[in-house]
């Protein structure tokens, strides 16, 4: 047998020696399997290899496969495809397909890796932790090129039998490791007698441990800590409680707690809850609801109901009394408002007395009995009817007696007796004489416009009757609104700011006995009184409004008369200044002029009666002035009248006091009309046949005034309205500016004699006045010289200046 299988060896290899005499090409070859596969005589896959020249069937690459990783133990796929020389599409299938069918294979990360790999690894890491005592798993990982948490999983599988050790937080130890830092677990916890976060304590082993191993030595994970200070716990060998797994509260500390606030509630009747946070108790108030069921939890402190039945003695106490207390003088310091209410709400004393409104509480821990309310409210009532008593009279006092402020200064003589002239002729109201008269009083230093301003002060304005011409030398009484002077005396109706101040007057006890913030009691009394104020307010306001309704129709029918008077007048002066219309300068100055007489007369007599009529009609006492001054109020006061009405009478009033500072008459006649009509009043109209009776009863009454006139310095402006009456028919108002530009306007109107004598006459005034206001010695004889000349070149031209208008007639043909 042996023999014959020799013999057919050779014949055999003598087979493979001999050369065939057909060669076939590799594209042959390859058409050849092709074909068989076509033909399935070749019924499994084929996988060419990289070279091209030979063929492999998977079968022979997963075994060849299997044959490199038990040999290596770990290699990558990109390997195992050089070595093998496959294509790495074909390797990584076939690898797949291997490691799914042996489960002690895995594939990671395009690596191959069997259980005899990690056993040896793991064989090689106990031997380095028994060494090291400690192993850091990324340290590790790093080494073998793989993940952390690939390793861990892998490692903690073989712990206890090729691996002698623990694993925790990342870290591998040896048991006589675990044992060493158990026991400095141990020990530092119970050494804590407070309560403690447990990070500190893990931070502060952590530092132990780096010291004792020195710079080798691997930082513990606090995980660990934790899991042998929770096994501590668990096996009694530590006492206290652990909450949200990182407060600790030692057992000691929990007894000392209990002793403490067992100890201060016994002896206060209350404990607060900041006490209980210092001591550790992060929940005081349902610590103390369950240690203490019968105490009563506030908003800062728990108390005891001994407290509740002390306070209310002292507060029955109070209310029988008639009197008032502070429960926070009573309670401890510690006692907050909002805490007293809830203790006053729980006294029977109180609340007895609060349904029978026999007490109040205000400021949450004042309680005020209702006789107390009852005498604060009665003084308060008297006190309020004296102030609003005192307001009226202050206010009446203040009609009557003008202040020494607005009776014109220290001018000099001659500048008092011009005013008084214009004075006796209407001409303006007193608050604009007083002005002028300030002007005066600094003409020393400004010579040049002294002759003007004092000019000012000398025209005429004839008024419509007889009372208007009544002497009066400084009428510009400084007349202060009423409802100003009630807010500062006393309020009409009482405010709270009115009623706090009184309540520390009429009760001082608020003061004297240390109320730390008298708002906390003040303001909320005085809004408990204030409605009882108002309503004795409001029954004397109705008795003083029956009393007031006949002053009121007098208040108003006496105003109409005057408006009437002098919206006739400014109307008769306003027709003149057309005259000037083609002298802007001039014609401006003249506007100007009228407003700040007339027309400030007018707003200011407006404003004073619909400021009293408001009064009155609002119940509050107005007496009556006696005085027959005209009003003469400054542009402050103007502004507080017309500001104190009220709604669209307030507006168009302020409109009003706006349009005097302008440059047009019309401009204020147009908001007189507004607010005349607001104010249910009339404007009488001004028509041809009134116009030609004012301008009859204008010249009888200047011409009365120029006949009998015995100032030179006051005959100018006079004769120079005449004039014009004369050859105009028009009423002039004409300031000492305006007064050469209104005598060249008459050159055409006069004969070349009668305006020399004119013209000398204005020149000889104004020299007059600017040496008057120039004299201030009187010792200077040279100057009182030359003043006495001019006065007598004055007086004897008076004859002749007189002589030009008295005694004529009209103009049939007035231009």
């Amino acid at each position: 047998m042996d023999e014959e299988l020799l013999e057919l060896q050779k014949q055999f290899e003598f087979a493979q020696q001999v050369k065939s005499s057909i060669r076939l090409s590799d594209r042959n070859v390859v058409e050849l399997v092709q074909k068989l596969h076509e033909l399935q005589i070749i019924d499994f896959d084929l996988l060419h290899t990289v070279s091209g020249k030979e063929y492999i069937t998977p079968e022979q690459l997963r075994l060849e496969i299997l044959a490199e990783v038990k040999r290596l133990g770990r290699i990558s796929v990109i390997d195992l495809a050089d070595s093998i020389g496959v294509d790495l599409y074909h390797v990584e299938r076939q690898a797949q397909a291997v490691v799914s069918d042996d489960p002690g294979l895995m594939l990671i990360q395009g690596e191959i890796i069997s259980n005899s790999y990690w056993d040896t690894i793991a064989e090689e890491i106990n031997e380095r932790l028994q060494v090291c005592s400690q192993i850091a798993m990324a340290e590790l990982a790093a080494q073998l090129q793989v993940g952390s948490e690939l390793i861990s999983s892998v490692l903690e599988s073989r712990l206890g039998t090729l691996i002698k050790g623990r694993l925790e937080g990342g870290q591998l130890y040896t048991p006589a490791y675990v044992a060493r830092v158990n026991a400095m677990v141990r020990g530092a916890a119970r050494g804590i007698t407070v309560p403690m976060n447990l990070s500190a304590l893990w931070s502060s082993l952590q530092q132990l441990l780096q010291g004792m191993d020195g710079a080798t030595g691997v930082a513990v994970d606090n995980s660990f800590f934790q899991t042998l200070f929770n096994g501590l716990v668990k096996e009694v060998e530590i006492l206290g409680s652990l909450r949200a797994g990182v407060h600790w509260t030692p057992a000691v500390f929990a007894s000392a707690q209990k002793e403490f606030v067992d100890s201060f509630l016994s002896q206060n009747a209350f404990i607060s809850y900041d006490s209980l946070h210092k001591l550790g108790i992060p929940q005081p108030i349902q610590y103390l609801q369950s240690r203490y069921p019968e105490g009563i939890p506030l908003f800062t402190m728990f108390i005891h109901p001994s407290m509740i039945e002390m306070l209310d003695a002292t507060l029955e106490d109070a209310i029988e009394r008639n009197s008032w207390i502070d429960s926070l003088s009573v309670l401890p310091s510690l006692c907050g408002s909002q805490d007293a209410y809830k203790i006053l709400s729980l006294c029977p004393s109180v609340q007895s007395a609060l349904k029978s409104n026999r007490a109040l509480i205000v400021g949450e821990s004042y309680v005020l009995s209702d006789g107390f309310i009852k005498d604060v409210f009665t003084r308060l009532d008297k006190e309020m009817e004296t102030s609003i008593s005192l307001s009226s009279a202050a206010g009446l006092i203040d009609e009557k007696h003008p202040t020494k402020d607005s009776k014109g200064g220290n001018n000099s003589g001659r500048l008092s007796e011009l005013n008084e002239t214009s004075t006796e002729s209407g001409n303006r109201p007193g608050t604009e004489r007083g002005s002028k008269k300030k002007k005066g009083k600094s003409a020393g230093s400004t010579r040049n416009s002294a002759p003007e301003n004092d000019l000012d002060n000398q025209e005429p304005v004839p008024s419509k009757s007889k009372k208007n011409q009544k002497k009066g030398k400084d009428t510009s009484t400084s007349h202060v609104p009423e409802s100003k002077r009630s807010k500062e005396d006393g309020p009409s109706v009482p405010s709270e700011d009115w009623i706090i101040n009184n309540i520390l007057t009429l009760v001082p006890e608020f003061e004297e006995q240390g109320v730390d913030d008298l708002d906390t009691i003040l303001k909320p009394l005085a809004n408990h009184l204030r409605p009882m104020l108002v309503t004795s307010w409001n029954e004397r306001r109705k008795a003083m409004l029956a009393e007031n309704s006949d002053r009121m129709k007098r208040v108003l029918d006496n105003l109409q008369k005057k408006l009437d008077e002098s919206y006739m007048n400014i109307m008769l002066y306003e027709k003149a200044l057309d005259l000037f219309e083609d002298d802007q300068a001039t014609f401006v100055v003249l506007h100007r002029h009228l407003l700040r007489t007339i027309g400030a007369s007018i707003a200011d007599m407006l404003l004073f009666n619909l400021d009293v009529y408001n009064k009155l009609k609002n119940g509050i006492a107005v007496e009556e002035s006696q005085s027959v001054e005209p009003v003469a109020l400054s542009s402050g006061e103007r502004n507080s009248l017309a500001k104190n009405l009220h709604g669209a009478l307030s507006v168009k009033a302020v409109a009003l006091v706006e349009s005097l500072e302008g440059k047009k008459v019309d401009t204020f006649i147009t908001a007189l009309s507004t607010l005349v009509e607001e104010s249910g009043l009339f404007l009488k109209k001004f028509d041809k046949k009134l116009e030609k009776t004012l301008l009859h009863s204008y010249r009888k009454d200047l011409t009365s005034q120029v006949s009998m006139e015995t100032d030179p310095v006051s005959l100018l402006p006079k004769v120079v309205s005449l004039l014009y009456l004369k050859f105009h028919n028009k009423a002039l108002q004409a300031p000492g500016r305006a007064m050469a530009i209104a005598v060249s306007r008459l050159k055409d109107k006069l004969d070349d004699s009668a305006f020399k004598t004119l013209m000398d006459y204005h020149s000889a005034t104004v020299t007059l006045l600017s040496l008057m206001s120039a004299s201030t010695n009187d010792e200077d004889d040279c100057a009182s010289d030359r003043i006495t000349a001019k006065k007598e070149l004055l007086e004897s031209l008076m004859p002749t200046l007189k002589g030009l208008v008295v005694g004529t007639s009209p103009p049939k043909d007035a231009s």
